[in-house]
C-alpha cells in the first residue's frame, strides 16, 4: 500500500479510524441512528439469493426495505420475490446493483474476484456488505490468500473502490431465520470496515434484520471473525461476543 503523502490525507485516515472505533463504545447511539435510518429505508441489492442472501434479504423486506434479489439465474428468484410481496423484486446482477444504495454479497467466495472485475464501475462508491467465507476445499489458492492476509483485506482487494463492510458471515442461515428479532439479549452479528459511515449503515441494517451489531474494528480486524476465527459461529449476545473478542464493553 502506498504511504500517505499529505498531512490532510493522513488526518482524514486517522479521523476515519477514530470514527470506526468510536462506534464500538457507542452502541446506544448506533441504535438510535439505526432507528432513524429505518425511517428512510435503504434500497438493498442482494447478490446471491441462496440460503444467506435469501434469509437476510427476507428479514430486510420484513423491516420495510425495498430489496432487489439477483443471481446468475434470475428466473429462479421470481417465486421468492412474489412470496415476499411488493417490496421485493428479482432480476439480473446489473439491475440489482443499479437499484441498490447498499449491496449485500452472499456468494461463494471464489466468485468474489470475478464480481469485482465485471461490476467494478457499477459498484464503485457503494456500501457493500460481504458475507462470504473462504474455505480451502472449495476456494483453493484464494482461501490460502485469506489465511495469509485476512478476509477483510482480501475482499477489499477484489472489490476496489467499494465502501466494504464484513457482515453476516458467522451464523448459519437457519439460526439467522429462527433467532431474528428475539427478545433481548438479541444475537450478536460482528461487523468490520474501514469507512465509518459504511459501518454505521451496516450496523443499522444488522439491527433492522433483528440482531445486535458488534463493531470489531477495521477490515484488517475481520480476520477475528472469519471462518475458523474466535468470533466465528458464536451464537451469543453482544456483551458475550465483546468479552470473547476482548473488546470494550
Amino acid at each position: 500500500m502506498c504511504k500517505q503523502i499529505t498531512v490532510n490525507h493522513g488526518r482524514r485516515a486517522l479521523l476515519g479510524a477514530a470514527g470506526i472505533f468510536a462506534l464500538q463504545g457507542m452502541l446506544p447511539a448506533v441504535t438510535a441512528w439505526g432507528q432513524a435510518a429505518s425511517n428512510a429505508k435503504s434500497k438493498i441489492a442482494v447478490i446471491g439469493a441462496g440460503h444467506i442472501g435469501g434469509t437476510v434479504g427476507a428479514l430486510w423486506v420484513k423491516a420495510g426495505h425495498p430489496v432487489f434479489f439477483a443471481s446468475r439465474h434470475p428466473e429462479e428468484l421470481k417465486d421468492l420475490a412474489a412470496r415476499l410481496g411488493p417490496l421485493a423484486q428479482a432480476g439480473t446482477v446489473e439491475q440489482a446493483i443499479a437499484f441498490g444504495d447498499v449491496v449485500f454479497l452472499a456468494v461463494p467466495y471464489l466468485a468474489l474476484p470475478q464480481i469485482g472485475k465485471d461490476y467494478a464501475q457499477a459498484l464503485a462508491g457503494k456500501v457493500v456488505l460481504d458475507a462470504g467465507n473462504a474455505m480451502a476445499k472449495r476456494d483453493g489458492a484464494l482461501a490460502d490468500e485469506v489465511e495469509r492476509e485476512g478476509i477483510g483485506v482480501t475482499s477489499q482487494k477484489y472489490l476496489p473502490g467499494t465502501r466494504l463492510v464484513r457482515a453476516f458471515n458467522t451464523l448459519n442461515y437457519k439460526v439467522l431465520e429462527s433467532e431474528a428479532g428475539r427478545p433481548a439479549p438479541r444475537l450478536a452479528v460482528p461487523i468490520a470496515g474501514d469507512d465509518a459511515q459504511a459501518v454505521q449503515t451496516a450496523a443499522a441494517l444488522v439491527q433492522d434484520a433483528g440482531f445486535d451489531p458488534v463493531v470489531v474494528g477495521k477490515l484488517a480486524d475481520a480476520r477475528r471473525f472469519q471462518w475458523g476465527g474466535p468470533g466465528f459461529g458464536q451464537q451469543v449476545s453482544a456483551a458475550e461476543l465483546k468479552q470473547k473478542l476482548s473488546l470494550a464493553p
